[in-house]
């Protein structure tokens, strides 16, 4: 029989995969309504471009600034400031008339949507023993997709029936919504007035105890220790590849298929829901080895090698005629990446203190996005030259597997670290 504090533990996950939802529903209205927009109000590429940059920047200085935040002010008050300030910028974008103003919008956008990855890493930390985290972060993670596939089917409907502006106005609103469950129902677990002793120890089970654990670690200070190294850089090697997914698909499928922007909707729902399941199974399977007897480390990392396997099919895509093969293919690999996220933010916990999660998250969620942004520019000159997915499909297949070697050859036992 379940106890109230695991059913209350569970609870908290369907917030943030809700709060996730929710930020992929946000983040998705101007691209859907790119075209509709772009008529009304007469934008250029070029201006369109720009707006599109506001958000990618701002969205990795955010992932350094909100980790460092969330570790001081708690998540109770961070995940709440950050999605008010977000919620208030989606609305924003409904009063803007400038490429400058939709810029500025986007900019706060991108600030309070960057600390939703840390807060809901940083949640799952504080109510979940180390060998629950990773199906946690798995559930949580896939409402990205949830919001990747709700997202056209909400912001189509609402701009058809009462105008794109509107659309804004809604999809924003749903933050506040939520807020109001998150201050209802959350509290940290030393806080929490139903929370027994044994209850607590069996949340931090798997954690060291002693004095040089649980100091604070400052921000500079994580650059003292190897596994910061190896994190950032298997994410910099990987984060670029689900923006990828997310924002070239289209484009490839109507290149490569000839599929109009009706006809991409339903391979992009199968692509997202495979993605989403995938999420959940990465998780599943980390925590099912746990609990077969295998350490942490072993569970964390076979599951990451398994993940990197599924991407690996994506050199040959370029080779593929069927159109549904190639979505299938590319299904795999989404749900491999988010199979290999609720790993990789699973093992941030797993070797830093509770104090420190929210701070290195951000940190490599940084230069991930840094990089994604990069990357953002490399596709586009590759596409440009070559007229060719080819060569950005072959690096992508590969990349995977190339960040589990950088796990493996420098973090030879997640554990958590000693000051």
């Amino acid at each position: 029989m379940k106890t109230i504090t695991e059913n209350y533990r569970w609870r908290i996950v369907a917030l943030l995969f809700f709060a996730t939802t929710i930020n992929y529903i946000d983040r998705q209205v101007i691209g859907i309504l790119k075209p509709i927009i772009a008529e009304d109000l007469g934008w250029t590429e070029a201006g369109y471009g720009y707006i599109v940059s506001a958000f990618q920047f701002a969205y990795a200085i955010g992932l350094v600034l909100s980790g460092w935040f969330l570790d001081r002010v708690g998540t109770k008050i961070g995940y709440t400031l950050a999605i008010i300030l977000w919620s208030i910028a989606g609305m924003g974008h409904a009063f803007a008339r400038s490429v400058f103003s939709f810029g500025l919008m986007r900019f706060f956008l991108g600030v309070g949507e960057s600390a939703n990855f840390p807060a809901a890493v940083k949640t799952v930390a504080e109510w979940f023993p180390k060998k629950e985290r990773a199906l946690a972060t798995g559930w949580f993670n896939s409402g990205s997709n949830i919001g990747a596939i709700a997202g056209p089917l909400i912001v189509t409907g609402t701009a058809l029936t009462l105008g794109w502006q509107w659309a804004f106005i809604l999809t924003g609103a749903l933050g506040f919504i939520w807020i109001i469950f998150w201050i209802k129902l959350y509290q940290v677990p030393e806080k929490h007035k139903k929370l027994s002793q044994t209850e607590l120890k069996y949340i931090q089970s798997g954690e060291s105890q002693t004095d040089d654990a649980v100091k604070k670690i400052k921000w500079r200070d994580l650059f003292k220790y190897r596994p910061t190294y190896a994190i950032i850089a298997s994410r910099l090697v990987t984060d670029w590849v689900w923006w990828f997914f997310l924002f070239w698909t289209p484009d490839y499928l109507n290149k490569n298929y000839g599929m109009n922007i009706r006809e991409v909707v339903l391979p992009l729902i199968v692509i997202y829901s495979a993605a989403s399941f995938g999420g959940i199974g990465g998780g599943w399977l980390s925590s099912k080895l746990i609990s077969i007897g295998k350490s942490i480390g072993f569970a964390r990392k076979k599951a990451i090698l398994v993940s990197a396997i599924m991407v690996l099919p994506l050199i040959f895509i370029s080779e593929v005629e069927n159109m549904w093969l190639a979505v299938v293919m590319i299904s795999i690999a989404a749900a491999a990446h988010q199979g290999w996220a609720s790993n990789i933010f699973t093992i941030v916990s797993d070797i830093y203190p509770k104090e420190a999660v929210g701070s290195m998250v951000g940190l490599s969620g940084f230069l991930g996005s840094i990089m994604g942004a990069f990357a953002a520019s490399i596709i586009g000159w590759v596409l440009g030259t070559t007229n060719s997915y080819m060569f950005i499909f072959i690096v992508a297949g590969v990349a995977y597997l190339i960040a589990w070697l950088i796990l493996e050859l420098f973090i030879p036992k997640v554990e958590l670290i000693k000051q």
